[in-house]
């Protein structure tokens, strides 16, 4: 297991930190926080993102992009965590691109993945559903007719449904298979309801009722529908855990900036034992974090079995973020309580990436089930 970092992934994270630290001002991101009206999407730090090759990088170039695979896109992450960006960069190119690269025919690929690096494209997955049921196993149905599908159903927490192209959307076919579908979110039969997460994303419950689909909408096969869904869900928990890394980072080192300048009874609070304590144990979650998550993502690169691993990243970015974000806001005393404060806004993204597709106890579940139940073990080894 190799930690160290490329000369290439060295500069798509200066790169990253170039744009994104310009673009994303407190008071930017409070404007866009602000417009009720709007969708919540900085669309023009998307397309400095798209005119600097940046949404491409985990992309092959035979798609258009430049094939740096998961960890460039980690690394791109992580740098999007750290300005708290709001920007569809999971939903288009972690839940979508990198299964339709992987599993999409060569027709589906010329259509979308070109235009996703060029940032004219945006694309979401619809993975949760109420109850919080295996992604791989969905409640949504579909049934076959004779040019295509037909599905019903309810997905939750679609981020950028309304902006989308097209929705990844699994569904059940009956007998233990299962299809992924490109969903059009203007099609007939589509349903939306708006709603705005803790951290201002805006997200959607997606209703089916009997919304058609073409054959050549459906991604793979049925046969391999659900290890495509599980496949895409690895990635997804490792890098909603690059993400949780980059916020946790920024708040602990506004954290230690403050308490380096914050005095009381003649001298900096950072001096104070317990206050040294508190970020000493925030500094080790951070370290858990970084050394679960690149083990995650080297092995999904590897190929070797990693859903066990990818769901221990988003076990530490749950448990460990949710820890340090709470750090950051008690240590900076009262005014970390003040919603205008920078501060909260890195405790409310971490609540929140600590909530997509389940939080530290869904994840110790997961990891439980694939110990215990060789089915689920089996499909982890093969398809990672």
């Amino acid at each position: 297991m190799n930690f160290s970092f490329s000369e290439e992934q060295d500069a798509i994270r200066e790169l990253a930190q170039q744009i994104l630290g310009d673009a994303c001002s407190h008071d930017r991101l409070a404007e866009i926080e602000r417009n009720e009206a709007g969708d919540g999407i900085d669309h023009e730090l998307w397309k400095a993102l798209a005119e600097a090759n940046l949404l491409g990088v985990a992309v092959a170039e035979a798609d258009g992009g430049s094939g740096y695979g998961l960890a460039g896109l980690g690394v791109l992450l992580e740098e999007a965590g750290r300005t708290l960006a709001p920007i569809p960069l999971v939903p288009t190119l972690v839940y979508s691109a990198p299964a339709l690269g992987e599993f999409g025919s060569a027709a589906q690929r010329q259509r979308w993945l070109p235009g996703v690096v060029a940032g004219d494209i945006l694309l979401s997955a619809a993975f949760e559903e109420s109850g919080r049921q295996d992604p791989a196993r969905p409640q949504t149905k579909a049934r076959a007719q004779a040019e295509g599908w037909v599905l019903d159903g309810e997905k939750i927490c679609v981020p950028c449904a309304a902006q989308a192209a097209r929705i990844l959307v699994p569904a059940s076919l009956g007998e233990g298979l299962v299809g992924v579908f490109l969903v059009d979110p203007n099609a007939p039969g589509v349903g939306l309801e708006a709603g705005i997460a803790n951290h201002h994303e805006r997200q959607f419950q997606l209703t089916l009722t009997g919304v058609e689909v073409q054959a050549d909408d459906l991604l793979g096969s049925p046969e391999n529908g659900a290890e495509i869904v599980t496949w895409a869900v690895n990635r997804a928990q490792a890098a909603l855990a690059a993400l949780q890394l980059g916020v946790c980072e920024a708040a602990l080192a506004r954290t230690a900036e403050y308490t380096a300048d914050r005095k009381q009874f003649g001298r900096p609070i950072g001096t104070f034992q317990a206050v040294t304590m508190r970020l000493a144990d925030a500094f080790v979650d951070l370290e858990c974090m970084k050394s679960t998550l690149w083990q995650a993502i080297w092995r999904l690169e590897e190929g070797l079995p990693a859903s066990a691993e990818a769901a221990a990243a988003k076990w530490w970015a749950c448990r460990g973020g949710s820890r340090v974000a709470h750090t950051a806001m008690h240590l900076h005393g009262g005014i970390g309580a003040d919603i205008d404060y920078p501060i909260h806004r890195y405790l409310l993204w971490a609540q929140q990436i600590g909530l997509t597709l389940g939080g530290a106890g869904e994840q110790l579940s997961r990891i439980g089930a694939l110990h215990a139940d060789p089915a689920a073990r089996a499909i982890a080894q093969a398809h990672g």
